[in-house]
Order: C-alpha cells, then structure tokens, then sequence
C-alpha cells in the first residue's frame, strides 16, 4: 500500500502539523505501508506537477497549517492543480484524510473546507484530525493526543484496505451538474501535460513572446488602409542593421494621417508596429512623404531633422543612431 502525504506548511520546527505527520508515518510504517511525503512549500514551483504523483498512491493525507485563514496558499495551488490537470478517474478512487492543526481560530473550517474540495473533486474522505494547539510542546508530550493520533491513522490504513462504501456525496453532484462544464475537455494524459507546460517557465515566457507578435502582426493587419504606407513597416524590418550593445525605442507620428509608428531596437531585435508607446528615447513627428522619402534612401533621418521636415525630442546621440541601424539604400 501507498500513501502520500501533501503537506501544505511553511516547514517551521514548531509546526504542530509536521509533528502529526510524522507519527501518522510512524504508524503506518509499522503497517508495511509504503508512506511519501511531498512538501508543498519545497515544490513551489512545480505544484501543477502534483497532480500526477496521485496515480502511485492508494490513499493520501492533505495535511495544512492554520496560522490565520484558510487552509494555506500552497494547499490551495496544489487542490486548483488537482482540479485542472488532474486525472479525476484515478482521483475517485482516492481516499483523502484531512490533518488540520491551528494556533489560531478557525481549524474546522479549514478541516471541512479540505473535505468539501476532495469531495467536489469526486474523491472519498475518512475521518482526519482538526485541533487547535496552543502550545505545540505540550501537544506533542501529551500521551493521549499521541494514541489518537495512532488509532485515526490506523483507521486510515483499514479505510483504504477494505475499500469501504461511504454514502453519496452532494459536492459530487455538484460538480458533475454545473462546475464540469468550466474545465477543459482534455484527457488525463492530456492534462498531465498540460501542467508540465505550466510548470516550465521557458515556456510561458515563449508563449507571451508568440502572442506578443501576433498582436503586432494583427495591429498592422487593422492598420492597412490601402496606402503605400502599409509597406513601411516592411522597410524598417527588411534595412536593420543590429549594433551591438545598442537599444532604444524611437516613435514616428506622421501628422497627415494620424498615425504614430513605434520602434523598439535592442541589439539584434526589432520590433516595429502601428500604436503608441507611453515613453520613447526619440520621440519625431513629420509627415508620411517625408518617412517615405527616408525609407527611399533620399534623405536621412537626421538631415530631415536638420531640415526642419522631421520634429523630434530626447537623446541626440540615438536620434543620429537611427541612420546607423536603418541604412536605406537610395532608389
């Protein structure tokens, strides 16, 4: 038999929870059962991971500490990444003893919020442990709290041995009439990827990258006004020039058709949109004739600010640059 503990504390010496767990692993020890602890607050970062460690075990123990409200934000993460990445057929066949111990008000609340989430999660409950201990010294050298301990972990092993029938739960039919529908249709493999996704911050930064760029591509998409304007974008991409160890952000208004073109350059990395952008090294504002006559090579960014064509603001030295990293070819 397997049975995993998710302990959901702050890891501290005096956390009466730890101490419970420790002799409810003592007991069950002694059973030949095979007990695998997972501290949440060491697997902050993988926690949407969790859900599939649940496939080895044959019963678990959510074991929290109450030192203000609820039942602590790292049980919560680990109960949210049940419900959305984990696999709810190997789920109810699960029994969950709930371990609440408090140095403030409210340990049955916390208790009972941990067997209502179980239950919603379509999983079966046997009875746990919810005290409020005051002084976690004494709690742990009282002999009568130990032997209760003992025979509630005792109760746990012969729950999860026997298989015993417990009486239908509402929390289930709830889930199944209205909270089901806001879940994803995926397959547990599915899911179990899914959470590996999550979990792999590489990933969700590459994402944000993905999406960032679609959003410019569709921004220049819903700029397209059939003008020869629509191709400047092109230009600007297609004349980089990268300098090394150089970034600035440059914005272009062309007054004649109410539109502000923003560029972002950072060594070898460009971005160039339709949009406004709060705060730019090199603020310019000219009009469309004179930004085409830039991009055909007939005259530079700087001249047409010496000219007087071409307005700006903010650093001299990046506003010369700008002819450095776009070098236009004349036509």
């Amino acid at each position: 038999m397997n049975i995993n503990i998710y302990y959901g504390g702050r890891g501290l010496i005096e956390d009466p929870t730890i101490y419970v767990c420790d002799k409810i692993t003592e007991v069950l020890t002694e059973l030949r059962v095979q007990v695998k602890r997972y501290n949440l607050f060491e697997e902050k970062n993988s926690i949407s991971m969790l859900p599939k460690t649940l496939k080895e075990a044959d019963g678990i123990i959510l074991a929290s500490s109450l030192e203000w409200f609820g039942i602590g934000g790292y049980m919560l993460q680990f109960l949210d990444a049940c419900w959305l990445y984990g696999d709810k057929s190997k789920i109810a066949g699960l029994f969950m003893m709930p371990v609440v111990t408090s140095t403030a008000f409210g340990e049955d609340e916390s208790y009972l919020s941990l067997i209502r989430a179980w239950k919603i999660l379509g999983g079966n409950t046997c009875q746990g442990i919810s005290a409020y201990v005051e002084d976690h010294t004494e709690f742990e050298l009282n002999g009568h709290y130990a032997r209760r301990i003992e025979r509630i972990a005792e109760d746990l092993y012969r729950a999860v041995n026997q298989n015993l029938t417990v009486f239908p739960s509402s929390e289930f039919t709830i889930r199944s009439n209205t909270a089901i529908g806001s879940n994803l249709p995926l397959t547990p493999q599915e899911s179990e990827q899914l959470s590996v996704y999550v979990s792999n911050d590489n990933y969700v930064k590459k994402q944000k990258e993905d999406i960032e760029e679609l959003s410019q591509m569709f921004r220049e998409m819903l700029g397209n006004d059939g003008t020869d304007q629509n191709d400047l974008i092109k230009q600007f991409r297609n004349h980089f020039k990268p300098q090394e160890g150089f970034k600035a952000t440059y914005s272009i208004e062309m007054s004649d058709l109410s539109r502000t073109i923003i560029i972002e350059a950072k060594e070898n990395e460009l971005k160039c949109y339709y949009g406004e952008l709060k705060e730019t090294d090199v603020a310019s504002r000219t009009t469309g004739e004179v930004l085409n006559d830039i991009v055909a090579g007939k005259t530079t960014f700087q001249k047409a600010f010496m000219s007087g064509a071409l307005a700006a603001k903010g650093n001299f030295k990046t506003l010369r640059m700008f002819d450095t990293i776009f070098q236009f070819a004349k036509e």
